[in-house]
């Protein structure tokens, strides 16, 4: 039985492992493109869902035109645009046919996962791949990789991964964080 201090201690390392594991080069192939779009839509299930929610936040903070697929808001996606895709597996039904659709209407795909080979992979004009375990890895493959369940580690590096990536756009498009607080919510 651990600690919460030791899990802590565990989470880190695993954090750290993943984090490090990332390609520069796929980085910044995904940064360009974000650069490059007309807007941005961001796409993930469950929790990787929640993990791009919290990117197209601060996409916005930056100044750039981000929307979250499935919002009332949401424009139509077209030519120009790129939908920005977290899934772990690269697998997800209801992601892939998104995936399809968007390189359909003339859109860019750019996929985080642990699985660049996968089906949205191979639709996928840029792939970031973050190292880690899926739900859908077997227990005793995935305990070899983290102590947390299914997906838990990847989630985590998708958060920490989009967040630094927040960090060099903001070098790029030469942002304060002052300068970014002039977009958040003021409705409060």
């Amino acid at each position: 039985m651990g600690t919460i201090p030791t899990y802590t201690t565990m989470l880190l390392e695993e954090l750290t492992a993943a984090l490090n594991g990332i390609s520069e080069e796929q980085a910044e192939a995904f940064m360009e493109l974000l650069l490059g779009a007309r807007r941005i839509y961001t796409a993930g299930a469950g929790r990787s869902g929640f993990m791009t929610r919290a990117f197209a936040m601060r996409l916005m903070h930056l100044g750039l035109p981000a929307y979250v697929v499935g919002e009332a808001v949401t424009p139509a996606l077209g030519a120009g645009d790129l939908l920005v895709i977290g899934s772990g597996s690269g697998e997800t039904g209801s992601l892939a046919a998104m995936a399809e659709k968007a390189k359909q209407l003339g859109a860019s795909v750019a996929l985080v996962t642990v699985e660049p080979s996968s089906r949205i992979g191979k639709l996928a004009d840029a792939v970031v791949r973050i190292p880690g375990a899926t739900k859908a890895l077997a227990d005793h493959e995935a305990k070899s990789i983290s102590v947390q369940p299914m997906g838990s580690l990847f989630e985590q590096a998708l958060l920490l991964f989009l967040d630094s990536l927040v960090l060099r756009l903001m070098e790029k498009l030469d942002l304060t964080a002052e300068s970014m607080k002039l977009r958040h919510a003021n409705l409060e």
